[in-house]
Parts: C-alpha cells; sequence; structure tokens
C-alpha cells in the first residue's frame, strides 16, 4: 500500500511543541514509548494531529483489549499474541520495507500493518504491556525481538516453547514467530557474523529503542541526499534524549553545510572543536578547518 502523498514536515510552531513534548516524556521518570515513537512521527508527518495521535494510542489500547485474559505462561503469552497481530491482523514486514520512512513512524506502522523488525516489535510490545505481560524488547545486532517471561535467561526448546519460567523469544518481523535458542544464534550470525552472547539478550528501555529507531531514521537519510530534512530532525531528536553521543552535534553540524546552512554549520563545528579539544587536539583541529572550509563558501 502507498502512501497517498509525500510525507509533508509539520509547521515550525507544530515542530516546537512536538520537541518540547519529546523532551519532557524522554526525560520523565517512566518514558512512555508509544508516545515517544508518535512524537517521532509528528515530527516526520504533518498531518498527524492531535486526533491522530490520540487515534494510534486508542488502536493500541484496541488491540490490547482482544487478547485473551491473562493466557498464562510466557509461549501462551506469545502464541496469543502471534495468533491476534501476526495471524488475523497481518502484521508482518517484508524486505522492501526497509527502502520506506513510514516503516519506522508507529501511526504508518499501524495503518498499514507493515514495518521494521523494531517498530512491529514497539506493536508488541505495547500491545502486550496494555494486557499485562511481562514484556520487554531485546535489542539483537541487527534485528530487534520480543522477550516474553522472566529476564533470567532463555530456556528456549527446539520449537521455541521455552520453560513456564523461562523466558520465549518472538520475531514479529516474521509475524511473531516463535524463537528456538538456535533461531537467536542464526539471526545474530546473519546480522554480525558473530556468535549470540547472552549481554544481547538483555532487556531494552525505552530510551534505547527510540535511539535506535532515530539511529535508522538516520541511516535511511543518509543515503538520500534530498532528505536530508529527515535525518535533520531525526539527530536533533536524538539530542534531545537524556544520554547522547557528543558526536551527533558534529554530525549536526556536517549536515547543516551540506544544506548550505554555512554560517550555522561553522559555528556548531567550532562549538564542537571546542569541546573535543579537551581530549583531542588533532581532531579538535581537523574540525576548525572544517568550520573555515563551511565559511568559505559564503565567498
Amino acid at each position: 500500500m502507498q502512501h497517498p502523498h509525500p510525507l509533508q514536515p509539520p509547521s515550525s510552531d507544530r515542530s516546537a511543541e512536538v520537541r518540547r513534548r519529546f523532551a519532557e516524556e524522554a526525560r520523565s521518570e517512566r518514558p512512555d514509548l508509544a508516545t515517544l515513537c508518535l512524537l517521532m512521527g509528528a515530527e516526520a508527518d504533518g498531518t498527524l494531529d492531535e486526533a491522530g495521535l490520540d487515534a494510534a494510542q486508542v488502536e493500541l489500547d484496541r488491540l490490547a483489549g482482544e487478547l485473551p485474559f491473562r493466557p498464562g505462561t510466557p509461549r501462551a503469552w506469545a502464541v496469543a499474541l502471534r495468533d491476534l497481530l501476526g495471524e488475523r491482523y497481518g502484521f508482518h514486514g517484508v524486505a522492501a520495507d526497509y527502502q520506506r520512512l513510514e516503516s519506522s513512524l508507529l501511526h504508518e506502522v499501524l495503518r498499514r500493518r507493515r514495518g521494521l523488525p523494531i517498530l512491529l516489535s514497539v506493536v508488541w510490545l505495547e500491545v502486550a504491556r496494555r494486557a499485562g505481560a511481562p514484556v520487554y524488547g531485546v535489542a539483537l545486532p541487527g534485528h530487534f525481538v520480543v522477550g516474553l517471561g522472566s529476564e533470567a535467561g532463555v530456556e528456549a526448546g527446539p520449537e521455541g516453547g521455552g520453560a513456564a519460567d523461562g523466558r520465549v523469544l518472538v520475531d514479529p518481523f516474521d509475524g511473531g514467530r516463535l524463537l528456538s535458542g538456535k533461531d537467536a544464534e542464526v539471526l545474530v550470525a546473519g546480522a554480525t557474523g558473530t556468535e549470540l552472547r547472552p549481554s544481547m539478550l538483555k532487556p531494552a528501555a525505552p530510551l534505547e529503542v527510540v535511539s535506535r529507531v532515530l539511529n535508522n531514521v538516520r541511516a535511511w537519510a543518509a543515503g538520500r541526499p534530498e532528505q536530508s530534512a529527515v535525518g535533520l530532525w531525526a539527530i536533533e531528536l536524538a539530542l534531545l534524549l537524556p544520554a547522547h553521543a557528543a558526536r551527533l552535534r558534529y554530525e549536526r553540524a556536517r549536515l547543516l553545510v551540506q544544506r548550505g546552512e554555512f554560517v550555522a554549520g561553522a559555528g556548531e563545528l567550532e562549538a564542537y572543536a571546542e569541546v573535543v579539544g579537551a581530549v583531542d587536539l588533532a581532531v579538535a583541529e581537523e574540525v576548525r578547518g572544517e568550520a573555515r572550509a563551511a565559511r568559505a563558501m559564503l565567498n
């Protein structure tokens, strides 16, 4: 299903309000994953107004209401989610979804029932959480999945069943398929060529999920110079998270220069050089050189 029109950015006033709310939610005691993902969508899609934000939350509530009452074991929860979201409603992903910005926007994933592994996992997480399931995200390298049950290790059998008191992994991109330990090893090996380590299975906090989604948006935009505005808002939202890499400021400065905003970009490069100069004088001087080159483009 194609989007009926290219995504249009919000007005500057609307964008400022979205960013204020995003920063406030990200810094709250218990950041809400769905809210943060939907605000990301509002930054990408100017047609997503308050009614649209509310409708998306209502849809997640509605889906949760269709799950059986407290299925019990982790495996029973996993099967119930797969049957509802994967089979009945057809939420899944295909390779072509990696080429679409909509695949990283929660409101579009709810509409299309298609998306990247991490956004489909957000649907699973939010529906399951609302229904009372013991659920959390698992940020495997290159492929996000969902865990159900305790956090004390994976005890999955050959059919992905898991022990009643253990943990079951499911792959929302594959319609909620239950993963055996071997399946998880294959996913990691395919993405990185390395072995699955226990540390890769630890639950991902909501802000880690949001940061990873923004990384995906930045990567999508980086390969499309005409979409530099998308890359810029993705960086600027990431900078609003309580913890972020200092290098994001350098990335933002370079993107401003790329967009022809030479004075602003040069100023940000110089500010970054001041910071990095405390630890690496050579890199700082290199960045100052970039700033001088940016200012020279004005002549």
